[in-house]
């Protein structure tokens, strides 16, 4: 089935907005794009922009239920000290409130223009409820162990269960033969890593597991969030210390490496190409340019780095080191919402001297080469997945750019083509 979608404004990311602009989709896919009079009758969306389904490149969904419960802080020790006491506790409704919390996040990314999310979790209860509703992720595994025994063989079950996760999820759906190559793409949409939480929660030896068991999808990590952090690392002394003895986690085995995370991690063998570096709100410059050197992606979460008392990213650093740039939201625990659009409006409020063609391209096209699917989503492109956000913008709009960036109410967003 082909069919023809126009608007104001189609935003390809790859190239400049195209003015009346048309896209011809035949299935799934983006057949071809232009401007101007389409080829066939068109489906006219009016005063809108086209643009590529967003990329959450790191949130937390299972941690959904927390929404409202963990008030804002100016020191993440005592934030993190509040996320223990509460998830502890539990939701009222025990796993059926996660379940239902989760689903309503993904309800609320989808509903506000993200297609593809790059999904933090430590317990796995997330892919489940992403198959479900159809949301393809990258789910990262996420292990924590500042004294463990056996590091490698942590690896290795955490591994076993996700292999055991992904086979069921597929065993369940392919009683029907005559749609098992449909149903086998729906299995490859969610895809699996195993990674590191952060230095401050992981052990050398874990560290270097993780890194020897890697396999296709990429690594990720909780980097340079906090002055606590940049501290343990080149005192062995601090506040995030005094926390892991009150948990009873700390152990004199540990030695400060007396130098920067970047440098850290690379010594480890943990900085692969590729690997998602969340936050890095201290980072120095030359760290971010080890990043840019490394190719790492670095991932940035600015309201959530405001909650939770991490500081404020150096945006403009960010883009200016030349490194990657993606976008993520973090979890409801610690941001008012999961839409992409406002963490757009955020780093347009820090940075205002980055262009808005930059962080649309990381909330994009950057955001899905770093999950592994830049060759399905990103971009408006003959052959992708067509798999598109329509945004009402007024009408005197002249940079639509600058407008996406700007602010966008859940209202003027709509869905465009086949997402599944």
């Amino acid at each position: 089935m082909t069919h023809i979608v126009r608007a104001r404004w189609v935003l390809p990311i790859d190239r400049p907005p195209i003015d009346g602009g048309w896209i011809e989709i035949h299935g799934r896919r983006i057949a071809r794009v232009g401007h101007g009079v389409p080829p066939a009758p068109a489906d006219d969306l009016g005063n809108c922009a086209i643009i590529p389904g967003l990329v959450n490149a790191h949130t937390h969904l299972e941690l959904g239920w927390l929404a409202g419960r963990i008030p804002a802080s100016t020191s993440i020790v005592e934030w993190i000290r509040a996320l223990i006491r509460e998830r502890g506790a539990g939701p009222q409704d025990g796993e059926r409130g996660v379940v239902k919390a989760i689903e309503r996040g993904i309800q609320e990314a989808r509903d506000t223009g993200t297609v593809l999310v790059g999904d933090v979790s430590n317990t796995l209860a997330t892919p489940s409820v992403l198959h479900a509703i159809g949301m393809p992720a990258t789910v990262f595994y996420e292990l924590l162990g500042f004294n463990l025994p056996d590091p490698s063989g942590l690896v290795g079950r955490a591994w076993e269960r996700v292999d055991e996760l992904h086979t069921s999820h597929f065993e369940r759906q392919t009683f029907e033969p005559r749609n098992r190559r449909t149903l086998e793409s729906q299995n490859r949409s969610i895809e699996y890593s195993v990674v590191a939480h952060a230095p401050y929660s992981v052990s050398p030896a874990l560290f270097q597991a993780i890194a020897a068991a890697q396999r296709q999808a990429p690594l990720s990590i909780h980097l340079a969030e906090s002055a606590e952090e940049m501290e343990l690392l080149a005192t062995g002394r601090g506040a995030f210390r005094a926390l892991l003895e009150e948990l009873g986690a700390w152990t004199d085995r540990w030695q400060a490496p007396r130098c920067g995370p970047v440098e850290y991690l690379k010594g480890l063998g943990y900085l692969h190409s590729g690997c998602l570096v969340v936050h890095g709100v201290h980072l120095s410059p030359s760290a971010l340019e080890e990043l840019r050197d490394q190719d790492a992606v670095l991932v940035t979460c600015p309201r959530s780095n405001e909650w939770v008392g991490g500081g404020m990213p150096p945006v403009s650093h960010f883009y200016a080191s030349g490194a990657r740039v993606a976008v993520g939201t973090d979890s409801l625990a610690s941001v008012g919402s999961l839409s992409l659009f406002d963490e757009l409006a955020a780093l347009r409020r820090i940075a205002p001297e980055v262009s808005a063609a930059s962080l649309l391209e990381s909330a994009t096209r950057i955001g899905a080469e770093a999950l592994g699917r830049g060759g399905e989503l990103g971009t408006i492109t003959p052959g992708k997945r067509a798999a598109l956000v329509s945004v009402r913008v007024p009408d005197a709009v002249h940079d639509v750019e600058e407008c996406l960036v700007g602010g966008i109410e859940r209202e003027a967003i709509s869905l465009v083509g086949q997402w599944q």
